[in-house]
Order: structure tokens, then sequence, then C-alpha cells
């Protein structure tokens, strides 16, 4: 049975975020385990993040962010371990339109415009409000190409049309694999903008990257290889920790220890 949206959603215009049960905080993993044949992609791993803030996730190519992420969002299931998001054990259908998720190659209809991606994916959960869709297409910076089929676009605006669905029904969890792949620096400053205002209103963001410069903006970081969380924490309680000048250094220090 299909639910109508409320006029709140509706409207597109910001909406109160409602308190996890109990405080909860927005992502809980404990103990998290996942192989694929041979390859053990997770292995005992846990975190906690807690609301309104950015996470990040570091670490090489391989070295399971994306399966980390996929497991958050209920695509795959894990062997063991428990995932927790919004206090709500995962998977759960009824806990999808809360999260917003931008996959590391961008999922998109190739023979749609930029618009009716957005507008699809918004729909999908409870938003058709052309305002709220036109903004997404704006903070990407693609409203002159709009309308234009997502098969004529380059890799670098394939990646801000995914954004842009990924934000158009304004998530209280926001998924983000290697966001700015192919972005160009002006660019990826203004996303790094919006992801603060995104934090000052209550919204919670896990981003997977390798890349340093990325991660000096994170509130909190889990460098990870290997399917563990080697260690976690503010940039500069990670330099510290490892007596390092950056967090290339401390990454390093804490992969060989």
């Amino acid at each position: 049975m299909t639910t109508a949206p409320s006029p709140a959603r509706m409207s597109g215009q910001p909406r109160p975020l409602p308190a996890n049960p109990d405080g909860a905080p927005a992502v809980e993993v404990r103990d998290l385990r996942k192989r694929f044949g041979a390859v053990e992609a997770l292995r005992g791993l846990s975190l906690t993040v807690p609301v309104g803030i950015t996470y990040g996730l570091l670490g090489p190519n391989g070295a399971g962010k994306t399966t980390l992420i996929r497991a958050l969002i209920g695509l795959i299931a894990p062997d063991a371990g428990e995932v927790r998001v919004l206090g709500v054990p995962m998977p759960d259908k009824a806990i999808l339109a809360q999260i917003g998720y931008m996959t590391q190659a961008a999922a998109l209809y190739e023979d749609l415009s930029v618009r009716q991606n957005v507008a699809f994916f918004a729909a999908m959960a409870g938003i058709r409000d052309p305002d709220a869709i036109d903004r997404s297409i704006s903070l990407v910076s693609l409203s002159e190409r709009a309308r234009s089929p997502v098969n004529t676009l380059s890799g670098g605006m394939k990646q801000r049309a995914s954004l842009a669905c990924a934000l158009a029904h304004r998530p209280r969890l926001l998924l983000l694999d290697e966001p700015t792949v192919g972005i160009d620096p002006q660019l990826r400053v203004q996303f790094w903008g919006h992801f603060r205002r995104l934090n000052a209103e209550g919204v919670t963001i896990v981003v997977s990257s390798h890349v340093m410069d990325e991660a000096e903006r994170c509130d909190r970081l889990g460098f990870i290889r290997d399917g563990r969380i080697l260690s976690e924490g503010s940039a500069d309680e990670l330099r510290q920790r490892a007596s390092a000048r950056t967090l290339e250094e401390a990454f390093l220090h804490f992969a060989e220890s």
C-alpha cells in the first residue's frame, strides 16, 4: 500500500528533523563482517557516527568503504554483525526515504534528462515540488543542462547530477561514496560548503574518500584498511596520536602498527 506524502514533504521547505529514538546516533555498526567468495571485505568493523556531523571514511581502494556504505543502506546483507541507521535496525524499507545515497559510479537513467532524473528520485522519497528539484540542480551548477539527456554529459557532470538526485528529498542521513571524483576544485569547495550547511540543519553525512584534503574537512575520520577501522578521531587527534605532520603520515603509521 502506498502512503500519500505529507504536505510538509510536498512543500520542498526544510522540514524539522525528528530526534532519533532515545537520542540514538545516526549510524551504529557493531562487529560487521562480509565476505565475497575468498575476499573478506569487512572484518569485524565497528563504528558510531553522532547526529549532525560529517564522518569521513578514509582509505585506499579495496579497503571496504563501499561495502560498508552499501551495508548501511541495506543493499547488501552482512554475514554477521549489526547495523542501525537513525536508530532503526537495517535493512528497513521504511527508513530509506530519510537516506540520500550517492554511488561511486553515477547511477542515472542515461536516456532521461538531468531534471527528469532528479524529479524521479525525489518522487521516490515523496517529494514532488518543482522548486526543490530546481534548487538541487542549481546547487550542482547544472541549471543550464537541466534538460540535457544524461548520456550527453561529461563524467564530472554525471557526478554532479548524481549528487543532485541524492539531495533533492532533503535526507536526514547522506551517504556519499567518493562524491567529488571528476569535480573541479572550485565546485568541490561549493559542495563542502553545502555539506556544512546541511550539518547545521542536523543532517548527518558519511563520506568515503582517499583524498587527504577532503579528509581535513570532516568532523571525524575513520582510517579503514582491509575491512577494519585502524583508528578514528578528528584530523588533529589522529595526527597527534601518530606523532605525524600529515594525515597521510598518520594513516601509514596506523596501517603499519
